[in-house]
């Protein structure tokens, strides 16, 4: 029998780029994993730097695009690309970040992980950075599936509630580093999304190395919340203030 979970809040955090700082440079290492990955199909470096971002553009995801257009099997991309990253010499525990999570009223709230990644990644970043006995669910990008979705399709989002067993969106608390991924969270009508903006530090997106600066400074910030609902941090420390009603008492 299984039983509902009464506790009206959850909140939905990204891992890569999220629960680290984009500082690791993860980002950029993957995008090397991905560019090889498709030169050994037989790209020249520039079709597959075109097709990369193309690709990343089109469907969130490059892997997406790989296996609809190339016959890619997911778990050979995973294996020479995600699993390939040396993630242990890159990412470590925050103790910060481990106590913010344990600061949440969890009487009232469940955290999960929402991930473009498959969950062999998820499960081990998460493990690293000490966080895993803390996240109560993850919902990742199904590597093993034939149709691939992943943020910032609307699909993906109600393939989340439904794994939750949620059914009223404002209920959900959402922080990701993708601008796009927050958007579409919001026009979903989950009520809390948080976009996390390392402003100035460089990190890759489709094969691309961008500078993080879509809200370059307050005044902006303040812009993208006025206009679009949105809360703006640089630190997931505040959490504590934008969402405060999620923790535990003082």
């Amino acid at each position: 029998m299984t039983i509902q979970d009464e506790r009206p809040i959850t909140v939905w955090l990204d891992i890569d780029n999220t629960l680290y700082s984009t500082s690791a440079k993860i980002s950029q290492a993957m995008g090397v994993k991905i560019h090889n990955y498709f030169v050994k199909l037989g790209l020249s470096d520039e079709e597959a730097s075109d097709l990369h971002h193309k690709y990343y553009t089109q469907y969130g995801l490059a892997l997406a695009g790989l296996v609809r257009h190339h016959d890619v099997d997911p778990l050979d991309f995973d294996r020479n690309c995600d699993q390939a990253l040396p993630l242990e010499e890159m990412i470590f525990p925050n103790p910060a970040h481990r106590k913010l999570l344990e600061d949440i009223d969890r009487s009232k709230v469940r955290v999960w992980a929402l991930t473009n990644a498959y969950k062999v990644h998820a499960e081990r970043v998460l493990r690293i950075l000490n966080l895993r006995d803390l996240i109560e669910g993850i919902v990742y990008c199904d590597y093993e599936a034939k149709d691939l979705t992943s943020k910032p399709d609307p699909a993906y989002y109600r393939k989340a509630m439904a794994l939750a067993s949620i059914t009223d969106s404002s209920n959900c608390y959402f922080i990701d580093d993708n601008w796009r991924n927050v958007e579409a969270a919001k026009q979903m009508g989950w009520g809390h999304c948080v976009h996390f903006c390392e402003r100035g530090l460089e990190h890759v997106e489709g094969g691309k190395v961008i500078r993080i600066s879509s809200a370059p400074d307050t005044s902006e910030s303040t812009k993208h919340e006025e206009k679009h609902g949105i809360k703006v941090i640089s630190e997931l420390e505040e959490l504590r203030v934008v969402w405060s009603e999620i923790f535990k008492s003082a």
